[in-house]
């Protein structure tokens, strides 16, 4: 993966004025956005998913220009190909681990059949050992189970990149050790390059491949390791 990101934008309220102005470029398959609350780490990934839109500059991927202010071009979060992990995991209350993960290959606005069979759901509920739980609804599951509901259906998809917003907070600080160590097994199997933001130095330490500390809407460090 060869990400290039030249971005700005200017958020305004009547409380608040925040100008966020990121560049960088990177080449790894684990890049880590690290930095406090406020420091515009999440206002970054969500550019990058096309979730919020630029003033000035592009996001290039690999071959693709996700964004360019000059040329005119803002690709859709769908079409960017791109699955955001939210960190809440956003599932759909009303909706089976099965439907939640199918939600991904379905078109429109139509929930999935409770039965439907798709393989490459199959073979999600499989890996990450959620079978047993197929029919249950998010309520119903831990806070691990529900990580893992909410990795399939952002990994069924095949996306280009995976997109991590603060993954562990939710988690108490042993399932956050374990699903820790999960991801990075995960990552390393699949070859599915992440981008993460955090403010826990022990995301950076196991996932920090390439880590940016970002402060005030800039930043500040660039650090390959």
């Amino acid at each position: 993966m060869y990400l290039d990101v030249d971005i700005q934008k200017t958020f305004s309220s009547a409380n608040r004025h925040f100008e966020l102005n990121v560049r960088f470029q990177s080449d790894s398959q684990r890049i880590v956005i690290f930095g406090p609350s406020g420091s515009g780490k999440s206002l970054t990934l969500k550019a990058i998913a096309g979730l919020i839109k630029i003033d000035q500059g592009h996001i290039r991927l690999d071959s693709r220009v996700l964004t360019d202010r000059n040329k005119k071009i803002s690709l859709t979060p769908q079409q960017r190909n791109l699955a955001y992990l939210f960190q809440d995991y956003a599932l759909f209350p009303h909706l089976t681990v099965r439907q939640n993960i199918s939600f991904g290959l379905t078109k429109g606005w139509l929930n999935p059949a409770p039965k439907k069979p798709f393989a490459a759901v199959n073979y999600w509920l499989e890996a990450f050992e959620l079978e047993t739980l197929a029919d249950q609804l998010p309520d119903q599951l831990s806070g691990g189970q529900r990580q893992r509901t909410a990795l399939a259906r952002a990994l069924v998809a095949k996306p280009q990149a995976l997109l991590l917003d603060e993954p562990f907070t939710a988690l108490d600080a042993d399932l956050r050790h374990v699903m820790r160590k999960e991801l990075d097994q995960l990552q390393q199997q699949l070859q599915v390059p992440i981008i993460m933001i955090t403010h826990d130095p022990e995301d950076v330490a196991i996932f920090g491949q390439h880590v940016l500390t970002i402060k005030n809407g800039r930043i500040i460090s660039d650090d390959v390791g």
